[in-house]
């Protein structure tokens, strides 16, 4: 039983970690995501700008050797020492023609266009063509060295997890790798696809880099996890330490209640007990008053008794007076209630919910079982009842083994009455005890430790609320009480 409240209290909590862990950790992996995102998308701008930065200078080179007069064409050749990407500059002259039909096709393009045009990719090379008059010139470029891999981001870096390649009319050149085979559960990542704003020169660069779970920013979850954890924790602490704090009042005033009405209790009983000697002692300073009266002593000396007398009979009408105050406010408690519609079964619930922990120490089995309608009654006073039935059943359920403590509340509704009977499978009530059970200073505890006061009280308090309180035995064992109580909506309550 220990267990399962602990899961009780517990699981909630876990959900509400769990949930929040899902919903705060799904958020951080999408910022890191953004953020990763984010600076892939500048680095692979600053890469465009680098490559069409060497994409100008080459054209430039191509538009000035198509310029170049005839005595001034000779030290061409010696430009592929100052550029490494160039593998050969070649022209063609007069009525010449170009070796390959691409580059007369790519020639006969930027005649047209009015400057450069590629005539082929591939993963050897990147031919570009510049027409002039009278001669035409042709850059061969290695698409390798076209990257200014020096100044590339580091994250592009050759050897990196980026894939890079170069695009030209549905034909692409791979360049870099990247991670060749991705871990399962990655996806596509990031992608960058954009040609160069350069005339002629319609190359793509496309850049990919796959991303998964392993990138994810598992130290930040497990350090959100842990937070959650830590303030979820002191949460259900401080919670539980305010239950039971609320509880522990809440016995305080149930105690406290009870011994007030104990104190009632008892003050009606010594009411009970005065006032019959009292009046005996009042009757018999009356007739001594008579026979003083009668007899033939002094003038002074009965002057003297009678005034004595007197005196007497006043301080006893005086004694009988408070004495008969207290018992008829004893005797008629509801002149103190507060009586209203009062849920009976909430009322139960509360009472076990309060008893919790002394019912789970005692390995004592509870089941509330039936329904009732609101009764007519004070608050107060009917929860000082059911925790008197309870807290008896449980002193009772004491004497029998762990394994066979039982205690039933059982709601049922009667016409205009409604009734709660309170059953325990304890050892039950000697034979002797059940004509005076209700009758005050009685106790039923063997130990000796009660005063006997509680089911007079009860009985009282439901009484004076138009109820009743009533036992019988059950059978093998145990007791059962019944509280009946009207009906708060009946028209005869």
């Amino acid at each position: 039983m220990r267990w399962g409240s602990l899961l009780g209290r517990w699981i909630p909590w876990l959900l509400a970690w769990a949930l929040l862990m899902l919903a705060l950790g799904a958020l951080l992996v999408r910022w890191d995501i953004a953020q990763r995102r984010e600076a892939f998308a500048a680095d692979a701008r600053a890469a465009h700008r680098l490559l069409l930065q060497r994409a100008a200078q080459l054209d430039a080179t191509l538009a000035a050797l198509v310029l170049l007069p005839v005595s001034a064409r000779e030290p061409e050749q010696r430009l592929v020492a100052f550029y490494p990407e160039l593998i050969a500059v070649q022209r063609r002259s007069g009525d010449a023609t170009w070796d390959e039909s691409a580059l007369a096709a790519a020639e006969a393009r930027s005649r047209a266009a009015g400057h450069a045009s590629i005539a082929a990719l591939d993963d050897r090379a990147l031919d570009v063509v510049r027409a002039g008059t009278p001669d035409s010139v042709a850059l061969r470029i290695d698409p390798a060295r076209l990257l200014p891999w020096a100044v590339w981001p580091a994250s592009l870096a050759p050897g990196g997890p980026v894939r890079v390649s170069l695009a030209h009319e549905g034909r692409s050149v791979l360049l870099q790798p990247g991670a060749a085979d991705p871990p399962a559960g990655w996806t596509q990542g990031f992608v960058f696809d954009k040609a160069l704003d350069l005339p002629g020169w319609s190359l793509g660069l496309q850049l990919r880099r796959a991303t998964g779970p392993a990138e994810w920013p598992w130290m930040a979850l497990a350090a959100l996890s842990l937070t959650l954890a830590l303030v979820l924790g002191t949460a259900a602490w401080w919670r539980h330490n305010r239950r039971l704090r609320q509880r522990a009042e809440e016995l305080l005033r149930v105690g406290r209640v009870a011994r007030l009405n104990a104190l009632g209790e008892m003050a009606g009983g010594i009411a009970h007990e005065l006032n019959q000697p009292l009046t005996a002692v009042m009757a018999n300073v009356q007739a001594a008053r008579r026979l003083l009266d009668d007899g033939d002593d002094e003038p002074q000396a009965r002057a003297q008794a009678r005034e004595a007398v007197q005196q007497a009979a006043a301080q006893a009408r005086r004694a009988a007076d408070v004495v008969a105050r207290l018992r008829q406010r004893i005797d008629s408690p509801d002149a103190g209630l507060a009586v209203q519609a009062v849920d009976l079964a909430a009322t139960c619930a509360q009472v076990l919910e309060l008893l919790d922990p002394a019912l789970r120490e005692r390995a004592i089995a509870v089941r509330m079982q039936g329904q009732a309608p609101r009764v007519r009654a004070d608050a107060v006073a009917l929860e000082q009842i059911v925790h008197n039935l309870v807290g008896n059943a449980m002193q009772a359920l004491q004497e029998v083994p762990a394994a066979e403590r039982q205690l039933v509340l059982a709601l049922e509704a009667q016409g205009a009455r409604a009734t709660l009977a309170v059953r325990d499978n304890g050892p039950g009530i000697a034979a002797e005890l059940w004509p005076r059970l209700f009758e005050p200073f009685v106790t039923t505890r063997s130990k000796g430790d009660g005063l006997g006061l509680g089911l007079s009280l009860c009985r009282s308090l439901a009484q004076s609320m138009g109820g009743s309180l009533d036992a019988q035995p059950l059978r093998p064992r145990g007791v059962e009480f019944r509280l009946v109580l009207p009906v708060a909506d009946s028209p005869t309550a």
